[in-house]
C-alpha cells in the first residue's frame, strides 16, 4: 500500500510539535496490529487503522480547544450574587499519558464570584478540554483550577476529581474499583476552612 503524505499541521495548545498526516497515523496503527501478531489486511481489521485515527480525533480533541477562550465570555448582571457556584458530577473520559488507556471519572468544580460569572456549560467545557488530552490526574486538576482562576479572577476556586485508572484495572496490579481523588483549592477555598468545608459538604465529601 502506498501512503501519500498530507501537508502536516501544527498542534495547538501552545505546542510547536508538527502533527503527522492522517495516512502516517493510519500506517502507525497498522504497524501496531502487526506487532501484536495479527494481519491488518484481514477482513475484520482492514478498516481498523482508519477507525482508530477517527477515535483519536475524539479522544484528544482537547488539544484543539483553548480553555481561556472558552471562559472569556462572562456576565456582570448578577444582582450582587457572591456565594459559591458549584457544579457536581461532571463525568469525563481521559487517557493516561503513561499507558494511553482510559481514565474514567467525575469532576466537581466551584468558584466564588468576584464581579462576574460564567455560563455553567463553559465550566463543563473546560473540564472536557483538559480531559481530552493525554493526562495525569494531578495535572488535570490543577489545570482546570488555574484556568478558571486566571481567567475569571474569582475570590476562590475549588476542583476535586475522582478517577478510575484502567492502567491499574486492566494491566499492572489489576485492581478494579480503586479510585483516585485529587483536589486543588485556590483563594478562599485554600485560606478559609469554613468555605472549604461548605464546598466539600455540598459535593458530599
Amino acid at each position: 500500500m502506498t501512503f501519500v503524505p498530507e501537508k502536516p499541521s501544527t498542534a495547538t495548545a501552545g505546542s510547536s510539535i508538527v502533527r503527522p498526516s492522517r495516512a502516517e497515523a493510519e500506517k502507525a496503527v497498522r504497524t501496531l496490529i502487526l506487532w501484536a501478531g495479527d494481519n491488518p489486511d484481514r477482513e475484520g481489521l482492514e478498516d481498523t487503522p482508519s477507525r482508530v485515527v477517527r477515535s483519536y480525533e475524539e479522544f484528544y480533541v482537547g488539544y484543539q480547544q483553548d480553555p481561556v477562550e472558552i471562559l472569556r465570555t462572562t456576565f456582570e448582571e448578577t444582582e450582587g450574587y457572591d456565594e459559591m457556584v458549584v457544579l457536581k458530577d461532571i463525568t469525563f473520559e481521559s487517557h493516561c499519558e503513561h499507558h494511553m488507556v482510559p481514565v474514567i471519572g467525575k469532576a466537581y468544580v466551584a468558584y466564588l464570584p468576584a464581579k462576574r460569572v460564567v455560563g455553567i456549560s463553559k465550566l463543563v467545557r473546560v473540564v472536557e478540554a483538559y480531559a481530552k488530552r493525554l493526562q495525569i490526574q494531578e495535572k488535570m486538576t490543577a489545570q482546570i483550577a488555574n484556568a478558571i482562576n486566571d481567567t475569571l479572577h474569582p475570590k476562590g476556586v475549588a476542583v476535586v476529581i475522582e478517577g478510575e485508572h484502567q492502567c491499574m484495572t486492566t494491566r499492572g496490579v489489576h485492581k478494579p474499583g480503586v479510585g483516585m481523588v485529587t483536589s486543588t483549592m485556590l483563594g478562599a477555598f485554600r485560606e478559609d476552612a469554613s468555605t472549604r468545608r461548605e464546598f466539600l459538604a455540598i459535593i458530599g465529601k
